[in-house]
């Protein structure tokens, strides 16, 4: 799958969600997503612009490799998302096979939906703030469409590095 995504800093992200109830979307779930990322000798994610993680939320656990990005503008990338029945047991495997974590992400995430986009208000631990918005189905006609609606959420301050790429970068 291609997930087609924008990514913006958001000061206030109280304004933000105060918007999004204006434009009509509707509230999805709020929750807590643990990322743990991994690399290993032979494979470098950052060297490749990919990365590999194990996600844990209170929903469920996923193992979620994404492609490099395919554009300079947005976000845009090939996802492949398997659900894990054990997320201790899959940093297991991986480490066996020589992965080891690089990082922890941890964020609480606000999930809303407006037409065929969902948006994601992040408060990402040691980051920031932040608002995400993915096409839905990954259409990548629908970039244009995103760019308006971040625009109409205030929003200008675009981000194309990860939350791991943030974090590793403020930890240096």
């Amino acid at each position: 799958m291609i997930e087609v995504e924008i990514k913006a800093y958001a000061p206030d992200i109280g304004r933000v969600e105060t918007r999004l109830r204006e434009l009509g979307a509707n509230f999805l779930i709020e929750r807590l997503e643990e990322d743990v990322y991994f690399a290993s000798p032979s494979w470098d994610p950052a060297s490749r612009d990919e990365a590999l993680r194990v996600r844990t939320t209170p929903g469920g656990s996923f193992l979620t490799y994404k492609g490099p990005k395919m554009d300079d503008i947005t976000k845009t990338r090939e996802e492949v998302e398997v659900v894990v029945s054990n997320a201790e047991d899959t940093i297991t495997l991986l480490n066996r096979l020589g992965f080891e974590p690089v990082a922890e992400i941890k964020k609480i995430r606000r999930v809303y939906e407006v037409k065929e986009f969902l948006i994601m208000l992040d408060d990402v631990f040691g980051v920031g703030s932040f608002v995400e918005i993915e096409a839905k189905r990954g259409k990548i006609k629908l970039r244009q469409k995103a760019f308006k609606l971040l625009k109409d959420l205030g929003l200008d301050r675009t981000e194309r590095r990860s939350y791991l790429e943030l974090l590793l970068e403020k930890s240096r």
